[in-house]
């Protein structure tokens, strides 16, 4: 299954943080990182304090069930000491899984496409650039939707 994931870092050394998570998700049998956008620095949303953020995006190959690509991003963030005390708050890595082929999920547990993914530059520019062609399942192509955010919110490092 073709998949892509989102990740961020704003803490402790944020391009190491997500080169080691891109390394832990490749080591993996069942997940072959296919591409990887380049990095991107962004202000915290929501002007929560804190350090800006860097992030990418990746194209990923997988055999996992959604769930259990879920348990494997949420375990590199354990592995990389990520605290999950605020919502948007500062964090060390966070892997977010963006799409899971065409697939719609819909849980407490996880929601792809991802909910805001559309509304985020610090998503949609990296995944535009890694993909241009990807459709997002109930939304459309990316290659319109990149129209519908501000590219300045995001600078190319």
């Amino acid at each position: 299954m073709l998949a892509f994931i989102g990740l961020g870092s704003n803490l402790e050394n944020p391009k190491i943080q997500i080169e080691n998570a891109l390394k832990t998700l490749n080591k993996d049998d069942e997940i072959d990182v296919r591409s990887i956008s380049s990095m991107y620095e962004s202000k915290p949303l929501l002007d929560m304090p804190g350090p800006n953020y860097i992030n990418a995006v990746c194209k990923i190959d997988t055999t996992l069930r959604a769930y259990d690509l879920l348990d494997v991003c949420q375990s590199i963030e354990d592995n990389q000491k990520r605290i999950r005390e605020v919502k948007w708050g500062s964090r060390t890595i966070d892997l977010d899984i963006l799409l899971y082929g065409q697939q719609v999920i819909s849980s407490d547990r996880l929601s792809i496409p991802h909910p805001e993914m559309i509304n985020r530059a610090f998503v949609m520019v990296p995944l535009h650039e890694i993909d241009k062609e990807i459709n997002v399942p109930l939304l459309g192509p990316v290659k319109k939707l990149i129209g519908r955010i501000n590219r300045l919110d995001v600078k190319k490092i």
